[in-house]
């Protein structure tokens, strides 16, 4: 953990981004780091949790952690916990909180509320559109023989 947080002044230090460091362990050794890069990258999916869990993947040629840990120096935001999830680790491990972020002006509350209201009563109204064209191509990948799943 503590190589997390440190990653995560250094990543302020630097300017290179936001407050944020995690690393993936795995059988007790780093296979991975990764810090906030939003600004630096102007991708706003860069965050630590997430370029960490990418570089593991490299590392390992695998699409799920399994047998892995994430550390990181902040309880994972919305986006983050979605992609832990989808990449299957053992456990994940942090330090400060949801509201630790938020007082330090990252606040990703509003994201847990905008997904009680229906779709069109969002702040970014989300409208469906082509829904039966849309249904194709998981028609296609139930038809598939050789498809991974995950």
């Amino acid at each position: 953990m503590q190589e997390a947080i440190q990653r995560a002044v250094e990543n302020v230090r630097t300017g290179r981004g936001g407050p944020f460091g995690a690393i993936v362990v795995k059988d007790g050794r780093v296979i991975a780091t990764g810090t906030n890069l939003v600004t630096s990258t102007n991708d706003p999916t860069a965050h630590a949790e997430v370029t960490a869990i990418r570089e593991a993947c490299r590392a390992l040629g695998a699409f799920q952690l399994a047998g892995c840990e994430i550390y990181t120096s902040c309880e994972p935001c919305p986006m983050c916990l979605g992609a832990i999830y989808w990449a299957r680790p053992d456990r994940v491990y942090f330090a400060a909180t949801a509201s630790d972020a938020s007082e330090a002006g990252f606040d990703d509350s509003f994201i847990y509320e905008e997904l009680k209201h229906p779709h069109r009563e969002r702040k970014i109204p989300f409208e469906p559109m082509m829904r039966e064209a849309g249904l194709e191509p998981f028609r296609e990948w139930k038809q598939k023989n050789d498809r991974i799943r995950y």
